[in-house]
């Protein structure tokens, strides 16, 4: 039932927010008020250099310093602010937003050559593992999560979504099933620079969170689409397979259509499918992937859940719909519906 969509402008072209929230709202139907979230890229020109942390703090005076200083112990705090929010009627304030510009310094580990992905990593994992009022919801370079419990309007308005301005930009409007709706359960989910919006079902997620564990990321947000995010961030980042082959390991073709492929791409596939057999993820699903420099929209081997693209000069869309897509750009055309299992893949220009 949930409304994702995506845009991505390949000159690095900056829109502000109000277009995505129109879209968004144009799918409130697939919603129901639990949960709506944007993440913009781009949006921090001045400190793109440095790690933006966004946190959910329950009480400010009770745990900021506790932040601050496990921060202080990895690295440097170069600036940190309340994120400024707009009371909104239908939003119930219950965590207070905040961000951190952040770089670690890995002088402070004598000899260590932890890359600096990894320290912000672990920071993630033991903050969010802790439950102890406070939750890191973002975590990249030059983006940044906006999320609540909500309508997609509300969390616009809670946040001035207009006043962002990106290049590229994922929204996603929850209609919870199986985990309830609370403020870090609603999408985006990220890591890093990768961001994640999902409709549907992971019926793997038991399999995938034992396999994405096993690698030392901790999955704590009550939801499946958690584990997609760490599952891209190990397979591209950690071990450097393309967006494409990613997304070969999470929704790779059935075993009669490897057999009928030719000598080279068979053993491709069956390498695939073995070496990354329990990252698979089954189930019905429509998944958009962001990072810095590219946007991946793909579905589950039998698509059953909807996804369409469409495109207009030098910017990418996907979205559970087309009058989505068009609420935000009424003169796209190139109007396609991919296959089931194969990913659209946009990147800007180098």
């Amino acid at each position: 039932m949930c409304g994702i969509i995506g845009v991505i402008d390949r000159r690095r072209q900056c829109m502000d927010g109000s277009r995505i929230k129109a879209a968004l709202a144009q799918m409130d139907e697939r919603g129901s008020g639990e949960g709506a979230g944007y993440v913009a890229y781009g949006i921090y020109p001045e400190y793109k250099d440095f790690f933006a942390l966004h946190v959910f703090f329950d009480n400010i005076r009770e745990n900021k310093t506790r932040i601050d200083d496990l921060l202080e112990k990895w690295g440097t705090i170069i600036h940190d602010e309340q994120i400024k929010t707009y009371e909104q009627p239908n939003i119930r304030k219950v965590h207070t937003p905040w961000r951190y510009f952040f770089r670690p310094d890995r002088s402070l580990m004598p000899k260590s050559t932890t890359p600096d992905e990894d320290i912000v990593t672990h920071l993630v994992m033991q903050v969010n593992a802790a439950r102890n009022g406070a939750l890191i919801f973002s975590s990249g370079k030059n983006l940044g999560v906006f999320k609540a419990a909500g309508w997609p309007e509300d969390v616009a308005d809670f946040y001035r979504i207009q006043d962002y301005k990106g290049y590229l930009w994922l929204a996603h409007n929850r209609y919870p099933t199986n985990t309830p709706g609370w403020w870090g359960g609603a999408h985006p989910f990220n890591l890093l620079n990768w961001s994640v919006v999902h409709n549907g079902e992971i019926t793997s997620y038991g399999t995938n969170r034992r396999y994405i564990e096993s690698y030392g990321y901790q999955c704590t947000m009550y939801t499946d689409t958690e584990v997609v995010a760490y599952l891209f961030d190990l397979l591209v980042r950690k071990h450097g397979l393309s967006e494409k082959m990613a997304v070969r390991a999470l929704a790779p073709p059935f075993w009669e259509e490897i057999d009928a492929m030719g000598v080279q791409e068979q053993e491709l596939n069956k390498a695939i499918r073995l070496a990354y057999g329990s990252a698979m993820m089954n189930g019905p699903f429509a998944i958009c992937v962001a990072n810095e420099d590219s946007l991946v929209g793909f579905t589950d081997r039998i698509k059953l859940r909807p996804l369409v693209t469409g495109e207009l000069g030098d910017r990418l869309y996907i979205s559970s719909e087309e009058a989505a897509i068009r609420r935000m750009e009424p003169e796209v055309d190139r109007i396609a519906m991919p296959k089931a299992g194969e990913p659209v893949i946009g990147r800007v220009y180098a």
